[in-house]
């Protein structure tokens, strides 16, 4: 299996649309579909269903009590190979505004760069894969294999229902692989594949002190919760980042040799990320493999919020009444969201912060597919004759994706995030400026109308 496997007439296809799938992902990126905030997510699920049907999948809205809908399509293939393919139509808020350069729902051209919120994160991949499916359909009246496809709209508020959708709706996401929302190409055009995903627990605590915000010339007197949050938060974990909660790392596994050589493997990019990140150096100034492992199979404590008091200009000599903070632990296998959450009860009642709040907001199993699973090593095979290049393979990526313990439970699929994503390190996902770069998106659908066709081979 070689480049030729892109016949002709899909190239053909290609060079005469050239602006397709940038017209197609302007279009997506108008429609606002902002889940956190219920803003246009009805409106962006008919766009999808529209555009699914406009392109020959028959349709199928997958639902359940108080959720938007997931949009299912599937167009049947020449080959027996069936291919379920994952994204997701909702994006995060675009706040603060003020820090855009352009307006988020607006799409802008910019050296060679669309900006837009959602841009990157997720709607390129959907513009990338629908047209190569365009493209492939066009130029053979068919496509190679048969392709099943789940848009959802709630990943950006942790996929709260994807659990009742995995179970109602087992039997429609059945196939012979799966891929994820996914990957791209490295800055040295290797091909990346990512084979799991951290799991996630976001919590908020709160902290009431006195009854309503008090001079603080009474600080003599009275608790605060300030201070009182804050402390909570130093027991849980070291400068240095070691979680301090007990039996917090009982479970976690330890990376074979396989994973950890996949990692040294790939290409150097720690100047590009710390330019991303704006960034002298990284944490306990790692480097090399044993800045790849941490990143890769270091469970985390973050904060990724607090408040308390006043936070406006100026003065204003105030003992507040609450504190409030909310915490995100990023979890390897085989750690589990809800053990975590019971842990962290008990530490805080054993440190005497009985009175701190927990709430939790959504959580999410680490899930990663063994790199010896033949469906990664095909697609592995597949993007290295793309590419003509070694692949970069992360086992396990710092994100989450919570759908995909749902999966393993319900439906018995593994899968992965091939490189068939516009998205690159610099991309900003859920930031201000958030863009992917055209000449990723012109390379993804080409990526995807070759895999396509090569899934298709025995």
């Amino acid at each position: 299996m070689t480049k030729k496997l892109q016949s002709n007439a899909v190239q053909s296809y290609l060079d005469e649309h050239k602006d397709e799938a940038q017209h197609l992902l302007e279009r997506l990126c108008r429609q606002r579909s902002v889940a956190a905030q219920n803003d246009g997510v009805e409106e962006m699920a008919n766009l999808v269903e529209s555009l699914l049907a406009e392109n020959g999948f028959s349709i199928q809205r997958l639902t359940v009590d108080d959720a938007p809908p997931v949009i299912f399509g599937e167009i049947r293939g020449r080959s027996p190979f069936t291919l379920l393919l994952y994204n997701h139509y909702d994006v995060q808020p675009a706040e603060p505004l003020e820090l855009w350069d352009t307006p988020p729902f607006e799409p802008t051209i910019r050296d060679g760069k669309l900006y837009a919120r959602g841009s990157s994160d997720n709607k390129a991949e959907i513009a990338a894969r629908l047209t190569a499916i365009r493209a492939l359909r066009a130029a053979h009246g068919e496509l190679p294999i048969t392709i099943r496809w789940m848009i959802e709209g709630e990943e950006e508020i942790g996929s709260i229902h994807f659990d009742e959708i995995a179970q109602k709706y087992a039997h429609l996401l059945q196939g012979d692989g799966a891929l994820w929302e996914g990957s791209g190409f490295d800055e040295d055009g290797r091909p990346s594949l990512v084979l799991g995903c951290k799991g996630l627990v976001y919590v908020q605590l709160d902290v009431q002190g006195v009854g309503v915000d008090a001079h603080s010339g009474n600080a003599p007197i009275l608790p605060s919760a300030a201070w009182r949050l804050v402390q909570a938060l130093a027991s849980l974990r070291t400068p240095e980042g070691k979680v301090l909660i007990p039996g917090f790392y009982d479970a976690v596994m330890t990376p074979s040799e396989a994973e950890i050589e996949a990692l040294a493997s790939q290409g150097d990019h720690e100047e590009l990320l710390k330019k991303a990140f704006a960034v002298e150096t990284f944490n306990d100034n790692l480097t090399g493999i044993e800045l790849r492992k941490r990143q890769a199979f270091s469970p985390t404590c973050n904060i990724a919020g607090l408040l308390s008091g006043y936070t406006g200009e100026g003065t204003k000599t105030v003992l507040p009444a609450k504190a409030m903070a909310k915490i995100d632990f990023r979890l390897v296998p085989e750690q589990d969201p809800d053990d975590i959450v019971a842990k962290l009860r008990a530490h805080l009642d054993a440190h005497g912060y009985q009175d701190i709040s927990i709430t939790t907001f959504g959580n999410a199993e680490p899930v990663m597919t063994p790199l010896a699973h033949p469906f990664a090593q095909r697609v592995a095979h597949i993007a290295e004759e793309y590419a003509e290049k070694p692949v970069s393979i992360t086992p396990l990526g710092g994100g989450t994706l919570p759908l995909l313990g749902s999966m393993r439970k319900h439906v018995n699929l593994l899968g992965l995030m091939a490189p068939g994503n516009a998205a690159y390190w610099g991309s900003a996902a859920h930031s201000p400026n958030e863009h992917i770069r055209l000449s990723d998106l012109e390379r993804a659908v080409s990526y995807n109308c070759y895999m396509f066709t090569a899934l298709a081979e025995e």
